[in-house]
């Protein structure tokens, strides 16, 4: 690249840490700052996960800092930036747009009663058609009506209800703007056309957040606005940088793999596992499920959603091998590192365990429960740490056939990013499991790529997305499935996985009703 050659400002907030990068037209990051979150959230209760909002902005702050500290000679090429983040994590503003609480991060297992009533004739539509109980669920997980049960003095306070990404932006910008991609979990917000659903819309009724409370929002290439003056005072950045709205942090990644196309499918291996189809028509991924807006203009993402994903490795690794802890310090790596180099030794299937990854409640699905069938003596700590990437393969591949029916068509790869993407026996695991080849791409920071792609496009910098991805996006390793491995998973999934839930589902109601009362 020649020494003018234009860089683009990404700002990405995952869940744990937050990443600051400067991206060429190559796909190269010339420049990267992390920075891992302490504590990244806390909880006043068993299963709460709440943070100050100004944390993310203050850690936001040091890391540009510190970016702008270690590449002054490369400052002079940004020609613009984005900011991406976690999903459905609200900040309720007041008057003079402070946070009145901390927010309520999407970890959080808090449920509302959702007593607020909503009309007996939309009610009865949604149980006609079957959505009854996920209905339910959406309005118990929506934190508006959480609030306004729980704590009515903090929500009479309430002038905005907002996403994390709003008030990001809102600190960089002074605008309270969002993109529409940004936007997906509990809002009133009609995915298709990208615009706000009316206070009286079915759908847009369920959660309970007025319409005054809400903000402007923009599309995926269009300027928010420039980053303040304030800003660029305190961190040494150049005055004039745009901001440009892109999308969220699973919409990003799938842009950062290089799929934006019906045939190819995105895997990320996160906190919440996912997988993304994206396609320029709206279909509905499964029956309720709406496709959200991809961080590109007239482009959908159909995605399934494995709720707590790879953070159940991270549970795991906790409860079942903390003696592994000290040794993962002397090597520098994370104790799931260390298990992961012991993989190959347990064989597809893992001796007939198998795991139903419902560790989190999904809307397809709203009461089931985690399962594990098929314990016997022979199996290990090993066995089930294998079982449980294989569960979410199996649901990742339960979700990616919906996929394929609702848009009908099949995908023929998949590219894969993520935490679990780092490992060589996770990335063939998933090929075998799907019987597809898996592809990485040049770098990890698949999110960050992906805003990149977005702003130098938006920028003009290059004629459309699928020359911008064609320029920034290289697959590196692929992984071809093993056939004899794909038959096993293939008959543990036919046979056993999808039967789990149909036969389990009124033992998770009563579950359900059990764990309720105590």
């Amino acid at each position: 690249m020649s020494e003018k050659s234009p860089l683009v400002l990404t700002i990405d907030f995952g869940t744990q840490s937050l990443r600051t990068a400067l991206f060429n037209k190559k796909g190269e990051c010339e420049g990267i700052v992390k920075r891992k979150y302490d504590p990244p959230y806390f909880s006043k209760e068993k299963g709460y996960a709440e943070q100050d909002p100004d944390f993310y902005y203050k850690n936001l702050v040091e890391c540009l800092k510190e970016l702008v500290k270690s590449n002054k000679d490369k400052l002079d090429r940004i020609i613009g930036s984005t900011i991406s983040t976690f999903r459905d994590s609200s900040v309720q503003l007041d008057k003079e747009m402070k946070p009145v609480r901390d927010s309520i991060l999407w970890l959080d297992q808090r449920m509302a009663k959702a007593k607020e009533r909503i009309p007996l004739t939309y009610r009865a539509l949604f149980r006609l058609v079957g959505m009854g109980d996920t209905i339910k669920l959406n309005r118990s997980r929506t934190m508006a009506h959480w609030i306004k049960e729980n704590e009515p003095e903090v929500w009479s306070k309430v002038d905005k209800y907002v996403n994390i990404s709003t008030y990001l932006t809102y600190k960089l910008t002074g605008q309270l703007v969002d993109s529409a991609a940004n936007l997906t979990g509990h809002y009133p917000i009609n995915f298709k056309s990208r615009k706000w659903y009316g206070e009286k819309a079915l759908k847009g009724c369920i959660f309970g957040i007025p319409k005054r409370m809400l903000f402007e929002l923009k599309q995926p290439g269009e300027v928010i606005g420039n980053i303040s003056s304030e800003i660029c005072k305190e961190t040494g950045l150049p005055e004039g940088i745009k901001l440009y709205a892109s999308g969220s942090d699973k919409a990003c990644e799938t842009l950062g793999l290089g799929a934006l196309d019906k045939s190819i499918g995105a895997i990320s291996y996160g906190t919440a596992s996912t997988i993304e189809v994206s396609n320029q028509k709206y279909h509905e991924p499964e029956p309720f499920l709406p496709a959200y807006p991809a961080a590109t203009k007239g482009w959908y993402n159909m995605e399934v959603q494995v709720y707590r994903g790879y953070w159940m490795l991270s549970w795991f690794s906790k409860n079942f091998a903390s003696e592994l802890i000290d040794e993962s310090k002397i090597q520098s790596m994370a104790v799931e590192e260390l298990l992961n180099k012991n993989l190959s030794k347990i064989p597809p299937g893992s001796d007939g365990l198998v795991l139903q990854p419902y560790w989190g409640p999904g809307l397809r699905r709203p009461l089931a429960k985690g399962g594990i069938i098929g314990f016997s003596d022979i199996h290990t700590r090993e066995h089930l740490y294998r079982a449980i990437i294989e569960g979410i393969g199996y649901a990742l591949k339960e979700g990616l056939e919906s996929i394929e029916h609702s848009q009908r068509h099949k995908v023929k790869e998949l590219r894969i990013s993520g935490g679990g993407s780092q490992s060589d026996a996770i990335c063939q695991i998933t090929a075998d499991i799907f019987g597809l080849p898996v592809s990485r791409v040049q770098t990890y920071e698949t999110t960050s790529l992906g805003e990149a792609i977005s702003v130098f496009t938006a920028a003009g910098e290059f004629n459309n997305i699928q020359e911008a991805m064609e320029a920034m996006s290289h697959k590196t390793d692929t992984f071809s499935p093993n056939e004899v491995a794909h038959q096993q998973y293939e008959e543990l999934y036919r046979k056993v996985y999808l039967k789990m839930f149909p036969r389990l589902k009124h033992v998770y109601r009563h579950l359900n009703k059990f764990t309720k009362r105590y």
